[in-house]
């Protein structure tokens, strides 16, 4: 590798911190409820515009709506691979809800996983969750992975599919097992050719699977140019953008790398098709100044995904 994509693998790990501060600050203000986000990450020391917070709201509740269809259709008989997981806390939270699937998984860079690692060891309320689903010895842990009974974590790079497959293999995952993979502004850090062969991965790996993927969409208007240009200023290169100019394009990727069907919405479609009591609730919070510009935000995103149904357990149903 060289240094320079050391530095664009370092600039796309900073995005994790990002993303977490974001959350953390939007449930400090009442927009979800995460009681584990605020072991992971400092409280944010500005306050993050209106529009920022409904963003993350939408995309919070919008894969959690997806996830849970999926548990729903598979009464909790699967298994769950968050590529890309940062400091995600959906573990937890499924625990807290008695929806945990048979095993869930994460995989992050190594470096962004030991840091995830040392906070669950030190702060007992994320590490007594995981030992009371534990049925067996030990916890297997070291400094880029631990495996226990219903929670796996693991350090891969996503585009070395061999070596994150033996990986996620050790630690059991069952490619028989109905499968959510989740992906959350990870594959639009990736060329293209290597986020079409992981698509690929997932598809030939599992024959009844769902793939729900969060990004970037309609890239290639004025607006989308300018967040490239934001990123390229901080050494972040959206290296797979192409695969983001349309949500035709969006499915178009799934379709293309076995998914059998496929759909993708954009984030302003999402917001409003989520419970509306809810939304009412949340958009009380804040004074929004111009909706202009939430607008503008949640149409260069969207929630795209692909099912496969080998099982017929009615995947490609799941909507919102």
């Amino acid at each position: 590798m060289s240094s320079e994509s050391d530095t664009a693998d370092e600039a796309v790990r900073g995005t994790c911190d990002d993303a977490s501060i974001c959350k953390r600050f939007a449930v400090s203000v009442g927009y979800w409820k995460d009681p584990y986000m605020q072991y992971f990450v400092r409280q944010a020391k500005e306050r993050k515009a209106p529009e920022i917070n409904r963003g993350y709201y939408a995309r919070v509740q919008g894969v959690s709506q997806l996830l849970c269809a999926f548990l729903k259709k598979t009464e909790c008989n699967c298994q769950i691979i968050k590529l890309g997981a940062g400091l995600d806390t959906t573990f937890w939270r499924l625990k807290d809800e008695n929806l945990l699937p048979k095993k869930y998984f994460e995989v992050d860079f190594p470096a962004i996983v030991s840091r995830k690692l040392h906070n669950i060891k030190s702060k007992p309320p994320l590490s007594k969750p995981i030992m009371e689903t534990h049925n067996g010895d030990s916890l297997l842990i070291d400094a880029y992975s631990l495996d226990s009974a219903r929670y796996s974590i693991l350090g891969a790079d996503l585009r070395n599919l061999k070596d994150m497959e033996e990986k996620l293999k050790k630690v059991g995952m069952d490619p028989q097992l109905p499968t959510l993979l989740v992906a959350e502004c990870v594959l639009v850090y990736m060329s293209p050719e290597k986020s079409a062969s992981l698509l690929k991965w997932a598809g030939d790996t599992f024959p009844t699977a769902m793939f729900v993927n969060y990004e970037q969409v309609n890239m290639a208007d004025r607006f989308g140019q300018i967040m490239i240009e934001n990123l390229q200023r901080r050494q972040c290169n959206l290296a797979g953008v192409e695969a983001c100019q349309s949500l035709q394009s969006q499915m178009d990727r799934l379709l293309s790398n076995g998914w059998e069907a496929a759909d993708a919405w954009d984030m302003i479609r999402v917001y409003s098709s989520l419970p509306q009591n809810d939304v009412a609730r949340i958009e009380k919070l804040e004074f929004l100044d111009e909706r202009e510009l939430l607008e503008q935000l949640l149409l260069h995103y969207c929630i795209s995904w692909g099912t496969k149904d080998s099982l017929h357990l009615g995947l490609a149903e799941i909507t919102f």
